[in-house]
C-alpha cells in the first residue's frame, strides 16, 4: 500500500462519525438489567460477545448472578442507536448519551 493511499485511510478512520447508544445486559432467570450508554455500539456488542466466550463477566456488579446462573443466562440487547452528528464534538456527543441513558433509566423504573 503506497503512502498516500495508507494516509487517506488513516483520514478517512479518524474523520468517521461514532454511532453510540444505549444497551441492556439482562439475566434471564431472575429478570435483572443493566443499563449502559456507549459511545462505540459495535465495540460494545464485540466487546460482550468476548466476555460471553470467555465465560468473564463484563461487569462486577453483575458478578454473583453471573457466577450463580451462568453466562448463557445472559443478553445483550441494543435500546436505542444514536449517531454523532456532523458538527458534534466527542463531549457534546458523550453528554447527548448520558441524557439518553438517564432517559432509559426513568423508563424503566416506570
Amino acid at each position: 500500500m503506497d503512502k498516500l493511499k495508507r494516509k487517506e485511510l488513516i483520514e478517512q478512520y479518524k474523520s468517521k462519525k461514532a454511532t453510540g447508544g444505549i444497551y441492556c445486559i439482562k439475566c434471564s432467570v431472575n429478570n435483572k438489567t443493566w443499563l449502559k450508554a456507549a459511545r462505540d455500539m459495535e465495540g460494545q456488542k464485540n466487546r460482550y460477545e468476548f466476555f460471553f466466550s470467555t465465560n468473564s463477566c463484563p461487569e462486577p456488579s453483575m458478578l454473583p448472578e453471573w457466577n450463580q446462573y451462568g453466562a448463557k443466562t445472559f443478553s445483550f440487547e441494543v435500546l436505542e442507536e444514536l449517531k454523532q452528528g456532523e458538527t458534534q464534538t466527542d463531549k457534546e456527543f458523550a453528554e447527548d448519551l448520558e441524557v439518553l441513558l438517564k432517559i432509559w433509566m426513568e423508563k424503566q423504573q416506570s
